[in-house]
């Protein structure tokens, strides 16, 4: 039988388990965070989200470690963190598959990530050079739109593989200008490159920093920039925008945990995140790879998740694109 003291102790105990719920929460994070990326390590994703992580751990006093889980155009990783414990130790470095998968690839989970994802703020963009082998008779992307109309269906257009963002990026040039071209999907940006400059394909939209080195050398000629504005790495490079009203295709990246994670935590990995994205020390280092390091809280990365989701389900339909 219990004893009176320990009865008369029971209500206190009862009552004080908010406040220990609440003071696990304010003590994190205690241990390592895990966040999945869904890219192989070395490229400008990896690099970009190792730096980040780097700087977040700083903030944290815990290490943040990068695991790459890559595999079904990332749903891997973005699987496992969507079936994650909702604690803020497994995070996501989501991109913009995240938009695109749903109507691509409707099979892949997670089927819905504003339900199953939680953002936590914005970490990188980065744009594309819209470039063409020297063959091509055009110096502006107004010209190379005007090649097009005169050839139709004889410029063969490259991308990094079907339903990549740069292949998105050519069939909205072609929703927003009635262009005819070929479509010609590689498995990966590397060897489009070799057979642009080989000017077995004519066009491709291509990672800026993978790009840079062939207009340079002049292999290719660059004709304009995916974003809405203007790149310090190409200054003269004028957004495609400025020929085509309202284009834009980016590639994002964005931190995320699972749904259900606790608002105190979330604002902890935000503030953390933030810290990382405002040190003027690793947004330099990365815009020298092209990579524009951006500041933006969970409520921008949602409107922008759903934004996308829109667009690019929209444009996945109405051009009736599947994956190969």
């Amino acid at each position: 039988m219990p004893s009176r003291r320990a009865v008369l102790a029971a209500p206190a105990l009862v009552t004080g388990l908010v406040p220990l719920a609440a003071a696990a929460q304010d003590a994190f994070p205690s241990r390592a965070l895990a966040v999945a990326s869904g890219y192989a390590p070395g490229g400008v994703t990896d690099v970009t989200s190792r730096a980040v992580a780097e700087r977040m751990a700083r903030e944290l006093g815990v290490p943040v470690v990068i695991e790459n889980r890559v595999g079904a155009a990332t749903a891997v990783a973005n699987t496992h963190v969507a079936q994650a414990r909702p604690d803020g130790y497994t995070l996501l470095m989501g991109t913009s598959t995240l938009a695109i998968n749903p109507a691509l690839q409707p099979n892949l989970t997670p089927r819905e990530p504003m339900r199953e994802l939680v953002p936590v703020g914005m970490v990188f963009r980065t744009a594309f050079a819209l470039h063409v082998n020297p063959a091509v008779p055009a110096r502006t992307t107004e010209e190379f739109i005007a090649y097009c109309r005169a050839n139709p269906g004889r410029v063969n257009f490259g991308s990094s593989g079907t339903g990549a963002v740069n292949h998105l990026a050519q069939a909205l040039l072609v929703a927003r200008t009635g262009i005819d071209v070929v479509h010609v999907p590689f498995r990966g940006g590397a060897p489009a490159l070799l057979e642009l400059r080989a000017g077995r394909i004519q066009a491709m939209f291509q990672a800026l920093l993978e790009a840079l080195p062939t207009m340079r050398e002049g292999s290719t000629r660059g004709l304009g920039i995916s974003s809405r504005e203007r790149n310090a790495l190409v200054p003269d490079l004028p957004p495609v925008a400025d020929a085509v009203p309202g284009f834009e295709a980016v590639f994002w990246q964005a931190l995320f945990a699972p749904a259900g994670t606790p608002a105190p935590v979330l604002a902890r990995l935000g503030a953390a995140l933030r810290a990382a994205t405002e040190d003027a020390t690793l947004r330099s280092r990365m815009a020298e790879q092209g990579v524009d390091i951006v500041t933006g809280d969970a409520a921008s990365v949602r409107d922008l998740l759903a934004r996308e989701t829109t667009m690019w389900g929209e444009l996945i339909r109405s051009a009736n694109i599947r994956p190969e």
